[in-house]
């Protein structure tokens, strides 16, 4: 095959009407990362108006005839139109990318809950891979990974220039085996290195415990396949241990997963109403999700938890109970991913993940790029209590004291600031529980 032959084919194929023919999909089947929907292999084609660029694409020829003759490595021609498709993608957007029969199998993967790496949700930005979020009880979060970190090198080799498919299949390995990751972050004024042992990563997507007797916390790892229906039971089992006042619903570092997850899981707690809608430029990318009647706490309090790790599904959850108003969210603005991927397949090994709408929050609100703002805006602290308080004096202490008119007696007693451990370890989880109290508060005097 030569340069020539290479361009009269492609312009055969486009003037066809082949390779610019948009695939209608169905949304009955969703897929699997980052607000993905499957598309149907069989669907008829769309057509499509509008003159081809035969400028440009004798351009590409002359581009392609260049590199096969002169580039200093024989490079077979599948290969370089397959590095075309890639560039081509990744020129669009961040999300956007060409899936190979490895690639595609990774995808599903995230969503089975089990792999074996890391533990880090990635995004490409200027070159570099950045952090989105790590993952629960991961090798990366033991190592103190942030949101925001970027990663320069893997193992001595630098990222820049890579795809983002091409750092992640570094990143992943056998349990056991080690990498080392150079790392900027702000505020550090020199990179850094960390040696993380790589894992199996299980990424539990529900737990739930108590905070105090009444108060629930359910936290959402990631959004898999059935976490609508794992959110529900663990509410049903702690409401079968005793009443719920409130819960606190944790959606921090939480970087997204499977759009119809995070429609089930908010409408876990509406009694009916949007959830969310998208918008694109195909008639099938015009989509409306609704909750069904029947709140599972029964009109209790929530206050959710996001930050700026909390992306994509988890903007679609805090969203909607904000804009209902039926949770109150707290914490920091979040990540800002609000883009829907499709997964389009080209044959039984190969697909694109393409960006084919952006969601809306039942309000309207977009949220790509601006994140979902918290009602009460929290920062992520470290809280010390302050020892050797001097002890004040109180009445108790005054000689000549009345006694406690219900007969008690007058105690003098050692007192001293204990810190709360809540408090300590989460200062945001502390203050959800706190505002979850007031309201509680509130709703018996309300009831009174």
């Amino acid at each position: 095959m030569n340069a020539r032959s290479v361009f009269n084919g492609l312009s055969a194929a486009l003037l066809g009407g082949l390779l610019l023919q948009p695939v209608a999909f169905s949304q009955a089947q969703e897929a699997e990362e980052d607000i993905t929907v499957e598309v149907a292999v069989d669907t008829p084609p769309v057509t499509t108006d509008g003159a081809l660029p035969l400028d440009d694409l004798r351009t590409f020829a002359d581009v392609f005839s260049q590199i096969r003759l002169g580039y200093v490595e024989d490079v077979d021609d599948s290969t370089l139109l397959e590095y075309a498709i890639q560039g081509m993608l990744s020129g669009l957007d961040p999300h956007s990318v060409y899936l190979t029969k490895d690639d595609f199998q990774d995808l599903q993967t995230s969503t089975s809950g089990e792999f074996s790496g890391l533990g880090l949700e990635v995004g490409m930005e200027n070159g570099f891979v950045k952090v989105i979020s790590p993952i629960d009880d991961t090798p990366a979060d033991r190592a103190g990974i942030r949101t925001g970190d970027i990663i320069l090198k893997l193992d001595n080799k630098p990222v820049k220039g890579m795809t983002l498919n091409e750092a992640i299949e570094l990143m992943r390995g056998p349990k056991g085996s080690t990498i080392e990751l150079t790392i900027a972050r702000e505020g550090r004024g020199q990179p850094f290195t960390l040696t993380l042992e790589r894992d199996v990563v299980r990424t539990a997507s529900v737990r739930k415990r108590w905070l105090e007797p009444g108060y629930g916390y359910v936290r959402v790892a990631q959004f898999q396949r059935h976490t609508g229906d794992e959110v529900g039971k663990a509410v049903v089992e702690l409401m079968e241990e005793e009443a719920i006042k409130g819960i606190v619903l944790d959606l921090r570092n939480n970087p997204g997963g499977v759009l119809r997850a995070s429609v089930d899981v908010a409408d876990q707690f509406m009694d009916g109403g949007m959830v969310v809608y998208t918008k694109g430029r195909m008639d099938n990318s015009q989509t409306r999700y609704n909750a069904t009647p029947n709140d599972v706490l029964d009109g209790a309090p929530i206050v959710v938890l996001i930050n700026g790790g909390s992306a994509s599904a988890s903007e679609i959850v805090a969203g909607a109970l904000q804009d209902h108003r039926r949770a109150v969210v707290m914490g920091t603005p979040s990540f800002g991913k609000g883009s829907v991927q499709t997964i389009l397949p080209l044959s039984e090994e190969r697909a694109i993940k393409l960006t084919t709408a952006l969601y809306f929050t039942p309000n309207g609100r977009s949220i790509q790029a601006q994140g979902i703002v918290p009602d009460i805006e929290v920062e992520r602290a470290q809280v010390t209590a302050i020892d050797n308080l001097p002890r004040r004096v109180s009445e108790a202490d005054l000689n000549r004291r009345l006694d406690n008119a219900n007969g008690e007696e007058g105690e003098v007693t050692e007192r001293r600031r204990v810190p709360n451990e809540l408090l300590s370890q989460d200062n945001q989880l502390y203050e959800a529980l706190t505002l979850l109290k007031g309201i509680h508060i509130l709703g018996m005097y309300d009831e009174d």
